[in-house]
């Protein structure tokens, strides 16, 4: 039996929270992290102390506000959104359609910014959600800008499906990587639900390198790609330059 270490066991605690458990008992936490409720109460009660976990007058848990001051040093979350986010409005107003700003974290794609109007389409996002890098136009930029080796291993992976339209074949999906690098922008029409496309442009940082993506994403019927491309490409390129890319 493998003996988990204290590190460990606090990060299982912090990860039992997640965006459809955003507030749980002392006993849920336990039950979620795998731990006894005497462990369970020992390690939440410093968490709480410390700031990680906050307790409502029910006796129920959710994330303290502490995490939030310590999320905020992060440069490729809070700090990336807050130099982005001006240009993000601007393509907003531009087509007043969902707009996103994304990060890649492993194999998936990490929402750090929404915008959405009224009318928008409706989209299965929120910030921090993830979903994988081929389903997406913001996955797509990032993964076709990545590491070749990580890029082979992705596409040799298992490519989950979410609609009769996603990408799950690897000869396809490296097709479509090399459009996206050709062309500087991608397009993922109706992968995640069958009523939306996204158009998608990385964003680069001061050494070039590709550290995000920004999209909108519009209803699928009589969606004007070729309209969006220069309005997602200024977007992207203006958060370039504001994070000291120079071309």
């Amino acid at each position: 039996m493998t003996v988990r270490s204290a590190p460990d066991r606090l990060l299982s605690v912090l990860s039992a929270f997640d965006h459809e458990h955003p507030a749980l008992s002392l006993t849920d936490i336990g039950r979620r992290a795998g731990l006894t409720l005497t462990t369970a109460h020992r390690l939440v009660g410093a968490l709480t102390e410390w700031g990680a976990l906050e307790r409502d007058e029910a006796g129920v848990y959710h994330v303290g506000l502490r995490l939030w001051e310590v999320a905020a040093l992060a440069p490729r979350g809070l700090a990336l959104r807050q130099v982005a986010l001006p240009y993000l409005e601007d393509l907003y107003e531009a087509t007043h359609e969902n707009v996103q700003l994304a990060v890649r974290d492993g194999g998936e794609v990490v929402y750090i910014e929404w915008l959405s109007g009224r009318s928008a389409v409706g989209v299965h996002i929120r910030v921090g959600a993830r979903w994988p890098l081929h389903a997406t136009g913001v996955g797509l930029a990032l993964l076709a800008h990545g590491d070749p080796a990580f890029q082979k291993d992705y596409c040799e992976g298992q490519l989950a499906a979410f609609t009769p339209h996603t990408i799950t074949d690897p000869a396809t999906l490296r097709r479509v990587l090399a459009e996206v690098r050709r062309t500087g922008v991608a397009v993922s029409s109706r992968q995640v639900t069958d009523d939306a496309l996204s158009v998608a442009a990385p964003v680069r940082g001061p050494g070039g390198a590709v550290v995000a993506a920004v999209s909108v994403v519009v209803p699928q019927v009589n969606a004007q790609v070729p309209t969006l491309i220069p309005a997602v490409r200024l977007a992207a390129r203006g958060i370039s330059r504001a994070l000291g890319w120079r071309p």
